[in-house]
């Protein structure tokens, strides 16, 4: 049979050095602030992260109109700090897990409510709530010296439209940094070019055609992101 279309190439992002970092992978930890975890319903367990994975094509840049997807009536933020693997590893201790992060960035994990809530209440894959084109906005990368350190610590803030909605600090992380790679890496063999999506504050909510979100961590650059029609 003849090949009939190109085989698309990686995913590469922007970083605060020129380069281009070239995305393998997306990890996204689910219910790692209590106050998001109670608006959602749940009471995180510290002892066992939980996480979902997305396609690395659905990541735009920062400054990009993002179509609202098809299939919602309820198109969701979370804003996240995004941690990017340099260094590969398996059954990483957690004393060693940072010295395998390249740098950070802030990110969108942006949802279909209403497909994510009717697979929950099924027992089913949240894949078509949270996978599809354009759901994983992220902003400037910078090296992890040079910016966060040890990510222990920073307000992290989304607003719509300039009004303020979710607002937490990295230091009420249930599970840090370093503890989310340890424990992903007692699973998969974490490779350079995975990304971790380190989980939400509270006041996630709805966006609309022509609300413009401003996300932003001390120490990184900001991410806007508009919803076109």
């Amino acid at each position: 049979m003849t090949l009939v279309f190109e085989p698309q190439s990686p995913t590469l992002v922007p970083t605060s050095t020129g380069e281009a970092f070239p995305v393998r992978r997306i990890f996204c930890i689910g219910r790692n602030y209590e106050d998001h975890a109670k608006e959602m319903g749940f009471k995180a367990d510290p002892e066992a992260p939980f996480f979902f994975t997305k396609f690395a094509e659905t990541i735009v840049g920062d400054g990009a109109t993002i179509a609202y997807p098809q299939g919602t009536a309820n198109f969701h933020y979370e804003v996240e700090l995004v941690a990017a693997i340099g260094k590969a590893g398996r059954d990483i201790a957690r004393t060693d897990a940072l010295s395998h992060v390249w740098g950070y960035a802030v990110g969108l994990d942006m949802t279909r409510r209403d497909l994510q809530m009717e697979a929950r209440g099924k027992g089913r894959p949240w894949d078509a709530g949270k996978n599809f084109e354009e759901s994983s906005p992220l902003g400037l990368l910078h090296p992890a010296a040079a910016s966060l350190g040890d990510a222990t610590k920073g307000e992290i803030r989304l607003t719509v439209n300039g009004e303020v909605k979710q607002q937490g600090n990295l230091a009420d992380l249930i599970n840090p940094l370093d503890r989310l790679i340890e424990f992903l890496s007692t699973l998969y063999t974490l490779q350079p070019g995975d990304l971790i999506f380190t989980g939400t504050p509270a006041g996630v909510g709805p966006v609309v055609p022509g609300d413009v979100m401003t996300c932003s961590i001390e120490g990184l650059s900001s991410l806007t992101i508009t919803v076109g029609e």
